[in-house]
């Protein structure tokens, strides 16, 4: 298993994870490994498509039409 090290965090960020490492009674590093694995793996959405379908439907398809791009001369 790999290790960690996180340097020059401000104070304020390690008393807050140490205060929600006690509210969900584990210790700081338990609770550190969770925000990553939920972060990392857990929020991820899966696939592309998942997330596609998750967007509400809104808009006109005239809102993403591509303009058609002006012909242009071209020497040979």
């Amino acid at each position: 298993m790999a290790q960690l090290v996180v340097r020059n965090l401000p104070p304020e960020i390690v008393n807050r994870l140490k205060r929600r490492a006690v509210e969900h009674n584990r210790s700081a590093e338990a609770e550190h490994r969770e925000i990553l694995v939920h972060a990392l793996l857990e929020s991820s959405g899966g696939s592309l498509k998942a997330l596609l379908a998750k967007m509400p439907d809104v808009g006109d398809d005239d809102d993403f039409a591509r303009r058609k791009a002006k012909p242009r001369r071209v020497s040979l």
